[in-house]
């Protein structure tokens, strides 16, 4: 029988969260080793080389939430990391011929949108900054492990002094950061809570507006923009500022893997052991605690403490034996909701989508941002319509990007990759199989895109359409589910992954989550995996 080899900790999952988790204890002196089931690090965060001479992001495509302590603090950009900034951001064309296109410079936008409704142009502004306000007042909050303030049963769990006091400080700054924003509770209160379509039908007019900015809150999402919760998102996508400004999206040249390259750079010269390849079988316990971990070829790995970055169904459900934990906590974690409606289509394309409401001949400054198809409230609340029955949604709304506007370094001369984030596409399907109607429904997408830019089909030259099913079997995530969990209300803050357990540890001493299914979620924000090893540390296990 092989030795076991030993460490201080071992990290389950070299996506971006795994690995900024393994930089962190390293950087304090711990022995970390991290095992990735894939022989491609990143996670969803990935770049593969789908095709010859291209470097494709499979599945994330953007970045800004990215936490800057983190890149600053890991030296990232020292270590490779390159953020290609989007402008314009976004371009919404029409059927009549007409389009909306915005981004940061605020007399583009004041102009785009007055074509369409001049009470809208001089909406928006005040829009922004309220959002903007909100997001500044809440970065905080978010950046913090979240408290566990609940009055749960105390056999639940036993909380000591020291962390009463500091999730007492953590609900203190909650209501100092709310008090902030006087007059603008209210209008927080319901981003934070309330539905999406009916905030923009308050602020405006123009359909075209407010479908744009509708498609930030259904994103990732199986939720209708009429949903509560839904306007949540929108907050997201005035946060971080990896861009290079406060709101600002961008793409990570070389493709979103670039950014685990530079995070693997950073662990090998702390000391990290990365292992590809190696699918973990269960995590080990004994009556004190972890143990370690045993791999599905029969190597072990020993260590007092194990983070897990998979989510919490396949932490706790598959990884660990059910007798170790409580049957509260058991129950508590069978009921988190994976519910997934997202597919990925990535097309490499000989030209650039031409629009027949801004024809060009080559990259136009509107490829730069996100490409929306997606006109109107009433297409987007359709399209979910579609998918609550079960059915792919017969229009899709598809969220496109083309990272070769910008980035010349993955694809080959001339040529362009294309990526389309759709919804809806749900993981439970009321007839048929996904593996059976995939390619049919990538057909679907395609067609959807044509109609504003006819010359895409006979441009494509490779293709690739990744259905939910596709998206859990490949990178792992329950349901397709790109978040680890839906980012409901009931599922974010102190109940995620569940009431009681917000702190990144769990029930089982030693084992910690450090991925987006801990607060504060899904993204590429980096902030899971940095405050599971503050938590980590702090209990020097």
């Amino acid at each position: 029988m092989p030795q076991s080899e030993k460490y201080d900790c071992i990290i389950i999952g070299g996506g971006h969260n795994g690995l900024v988790c393994a930089a962190t204890l390293a950087r304090q002196g711990r022995q970390v080793c991290v095992l990735e089931r894939r022989g491609v690090l990143g996670g969803c965060a990935a770049t593969e080389s789908l095709w010859p001479g291209y470097r494709v992001s499979t599945a994330a495509y953007v970045i800004s939430l990215f936490q800057m302590d983190i890149l600053r603090q890991l030296k990232l950009k020292e270590y490779g990391l390159k953020i290609l900034p989007r402008s314009p951001s976004s371009f919404t064309p029409l059927a009549d011929g007409r389009s909306l296109t915005m981004g940061p410079d605020p007399t583009l936008n004041q102009g785009e949108i007055a074509k369409f409704s001049a009470a809208d142009a001089a909406a928006y502004p005040r829009y922004s900054a309220l959002l903007e306000r909100v997001a500044a007042a809440l970065e905080p909050v978010l950046e913090q492990t979240a408290p566990d303030p609940l009055p749960l049963p105390r056999s639940w769990r036993s909380i000591g002094l020291g962390k009463k006091v500091r999730d007492g400080k953590k609900l203190w700054n909650v209501y100092q950061a709310l008090q902030r924003l006087g007059a603008d509770l209210p209008e927080a209160v319901e981003i934070l809570t309330g539905a999406a379509r009916p905030i923009l039908e308050r602020w405006f007019d123009a359909e075209v507006l407010k479908a744009t900015l509708a498609t930030d809150a259904i994103i990732g999402a199986f939720t209708s923009i009429s949903s509560p919760g839904s306007a949540y998102v929108l907050l997201h996508h005035v946060m971080g500022e990896a861009g290079g400004a406060r709101g600002v999206w961008g793409f990570v040249e070389g493709g979103m893997g670039g950014l685990a390259d530079a995070l693997e750079s950073v662990c090998e010269d702390l000391g990290v052991k990365i292992i590809r390849e190696a699918p973990v079988h269960a995590i080990h316990t004994d009556r004190h605690g972890v143990v370690g971990v045993g791999l599905e070829d029969g190597r072990q790995f020993d260590a007092p403490v194990v983070a897990s970055s998979v989510d919490a169904h396949l932490t706790f459900e598959k990884l660990v034996s059910p007798e170790v934990l409580p049957e509260e906590f058991r129950a508590a974690v069978s009921r988190i909701d994976y519910a997934s409606a997202s597919a990925k289509v990535n097309l490499a394309l000989s030209q650039p989508p031409c629009f027949t409401s801004m024809p060009t001949d080559g990259v136009g400054p509107h490829h730069h941002g996100t490409m929306h198809v997606g006109p109107t409230l009433d297409y987007l609340d359709r399209a979910y319509d579609d998918a609550k029955y079960g059915r792919p949604s017969t229009e899709p709304v598809l969220e496109i990007t083309m990272p070769t506007s910008v980035d010349r370094t993955i694809a080959p001369r001339g040529k362009h990759i294309l990526s389309m984030f759709v919804q809806y596409a749900p993981y439970q399907l009321a007839e048929g199989s996904w593996d059976d109607i995939r390619e049919s429904f990538g057909d679907r997408c395609v067609e959807m895109l044509a109609r504003y830019a006819p010359n895409v089909p006979a441009a494509i030259e490779h293709r690739q359409v990744l259905s939910p099913l596709d998206l859990e079997r490949i990178y792992g995530i329950t349901g397709g589910n790109i978040m680890q969990g839906a980012m409901v209300p009931h599922q974010l803050y102190c109940f995620r992954p569940v009431a009681g357990w917000a702190d990144h540890r769990s029930p089982v001493p030693g084992l910690y989550l450090c991925g987006a299914a801990s607060h504060p979620g899904g993204g590429v924000m980096g902030t899971c995996g940095r405050n599971a090893a503050v938590e980590i540390l702090r209990d020097k296990r």
